[in-house]
């Protein structure tokens, strides 16, 4: 018994470890492909790309280890039903309860790592990883000057160059603008010859100019005054400009902290204890606000059909309908511009008080939504377990052809299942916890159906057993009308 089970670990563990990495390098190259503009032509260090890949890589592994535990459990049963193993087994007195056994208790430790891999590890590699994008996405473009083309990448600096040598140093009909004053090409510098080389600690660009001259405008506050023109000529010039603008520089990575993506459970807990209470102190806010302002409106009692009742007979009978023409033009006029502006006044505080109440509501749902997320990530790892085991005996086919098919169909079900319900759960349409665990709910009974089917020997196709399960759904059914 102990060499089947390991027998079956080592046969589980191979697909497992390899769908898994095959797994992260495709969501790699999606993200590869969603970022390129931003990476490619910005001069960054290979350990910056590296770092950013292997940051990358850790918040691809809540959609790499579902996938990858589905299509191994698969992979393996099926295998072992493709070569009649699992026939042997049988008949050897063993179920596949029993075989499953290993493979589930398995299933279970790494479920459980998930819940820790999701709660501890994923929050620190989506700080590194968002913080690090963002500081990329910031980076200037490298350092690089074509010939003929005005380059503006330095600060208030516009370099051209006729044309460059090989060597890409040496540069000949040089002119280099001026912007520092801001009061456009007033100061020049012409050279016929010139080289362009970085200083050793690559922070500066240092041009080392020949045979030329420096024009300038002495520019006076006075309107409409001539302007004195000056014309110095140089056989060798040395101007220096900073690079540090071309250095990635990171930002402080406090100022990422606290994005709900990067919290751990109890940290979540917090976060949504602070916000629901904010939530709701904005909301007395508002109300005692538009009370105290509009204060008649409270004292008004809304179960009257007309609010103003003339008990006098005689007035009453004196008063027009509409109350408005009671009151001569202008100052029905005045009266119906102050109504609504007031009424217009009301209407813009209520748009945009109920934007802002939406708006923390919104960032208190993805908090919800995030803390309900680390649960359903081992849920979803054991679950695909139960699914991935008992089809691949059922189909008995391996390899990476069939399974393939089959695992990528459930998982997309399962993933688009929970695309639609968190944002349904994040637009107010389906409550939080509904929303966020409807893929699960659609695929447990799958895996509780394939289970039964397998470990009964059921045959999943079977139309004898379909017609028995419908006619006694049926009869059920029948039972229920009568009542």
């Amino acid at each position: 018994m102990k060499k089947l089970q390991t027998y079956m670990l080592k046969s589980f563990l191979g697909p497992f470890v390899f769908t898994f990495f095959i797994a992260l390098f495709i969501l790699l190259l999606q993200f590869l492909w969603k970022y390129i503009d931003d990476l490619v032509g910005k001069g960054l260090e290979w350990h910056i790309i590296a770092r950013l890949l292997f940051y990358a890589s850790s918040t691809f592994v809540p959609l790499a280890l579902p996938l990858a535990i589905l299509l191994s459990s698969l992979m393996t049963f099926g295998n072992l039903g493709e070569n009649y193993e699992l026939v042997s087994i049988k008949a050897a007195g063993i179920s596949l309860r029993k075989a499953m056994k290993p493979l589930a208790i398995l299933a279970v430790f790494i479920s459980i790592a998930a819940f820790l891999f999701s709660n501890y590890v994923l929050p620190v590699a989506n700080l590194k990883f968002g913080s690090l994008l963002y500081d990329v996405r910031q980076q200037k473009l490298a350092f690089n000057i074509n010939e003929g083309i005005f380059y503006n990448g330095l600060d208030n600096v516009v370099i051209q160059v006729g044309r460059k040598d090989k060597d890409n140093k040496t540069i000949y009909d040089v002119k280099i603008y001026d912007h520092t004053q801001r009061m456009g090409n007033t100061q020049i510098t012409l050279a016929k010859k010139g080289v362009m080389e970085l200083s050793p600690d690559k922070q500066r660009l240092v041009f080392t100019l020949y045979d030329g001259n420096s024009y300038s405008e002495i520019n006076e506050r006075a309107y409409r005054k001539n302007r004195p023109f000056q014309s110095t000529g140089f056989e060798k010039q040395i101007l220096v400009f900073d690079l540090g603008d071309f250095q990635l520089n990171r930002t402080n990575e406090d100022l990422f902290r606290s994005h709900y993506s990067m919290l751990n459970i109890q940290q979540l807990n917090h976060s949504i204890d602070s916000l629901s209470e904010n939530k709701v102190e904005r909301v007395e806010f508002y109300k005692k606000k538009y009370l105290k302002r509009y204060s008649y409106i409270d004292k008004l009692d809304s179960t009257l059909m007309d609010t103003v009742v003339v008990k006098d007979s005689v007035l009453q009978a004196g008063l027009k309908y509409p109350l408005i023409n009671n009151f001569d033009h202008s100052k029905a006029t005045e009266i119906l511009a102050t109504t609504l502006k007031t009424v217009r006044t009301l209407k813009e505080n209520v748009i945009y008080y109920k934007k802002e109440v939406d708006n923390r509501e919104l960032i208190l749902k993805k908090h919800e939504v995030v803390w309900h997320q680390k649960f359903k990530l081992s849920l979803a790892c054991l679950i695909f377990f139960f699914i991935g085991a008992p089809l691949g005996a059922i189909i008995r086919k391996g390899g990476l052809g069939f399974p393939v098919v089959i695992s990528v169909l459930f998982f997309v079900v399962y993933h688009v299942t929970s695309i639609t319900g968190e944002k349904a759960a994040l637009t107010g349409e389906w409550n939080v916890v509904f929303g966020v665990w409807l893929s699960t709910l659609v695929i447990l009974p799958m895996g509780l159906f394939l289970t039964w089917k397998a470990t009964t020997d059921a045959p999943l196709l079977d139309s004898e057993s379909w017609g028995r399960f419908f006619a006694r759904f049926g009869k059920i059914l029948m039972i229920f009308k009568k009542k």
